[in-house]
C-alpha cells in the first residue's frame, strides 16, 4: 500500500505506524479509519492482538479493511 503526502503529493516512507515525507520533511502518523464512515477507529488490544471497532455503529473492522490515512503530528 502506498501513502501520499497530503501536502505535496509525494510518496511517503512508511515505518510501522509512522510515515515521513522527504520532500516536505514532515512526519505523519498512520491513523486507522472506518471504511464506511471514514472516522477514526477505536483500538482494542488483547493478548498481543490489535483489533479495531467503529464507534459509529459499523462494528468490528479488521486491519485489512481499515482505511489508513496519514495524519500530521
Amino acid at each position: 500500500m502506498e501513502f501520499i503526502c497530503p501536502g505535496c503529493q509525494a510518496s511517503l516512507e512508511v515505518q510501522g505506524n509512522q510515515a515521513h515525507c522527504e520532500r516536505c520533511e514532515k512526519e505523519f502518523i498512520l491513523e486507522a479509519r472506518c471504511p464506511e464512515c471514514h472516522k477514526p477507529l477505536e483500538v482494542l488490544k488483547a493478548s498481543g492482538a490489535v483489533d479495531f471497532r467503529c464507534q459509529n455503529g459499523h462494528g468490528p473492522v479488521s486491519k485489512k479493511r481499515a482505511e489508513w490515512v496519514p495524519v500530521g503530528e
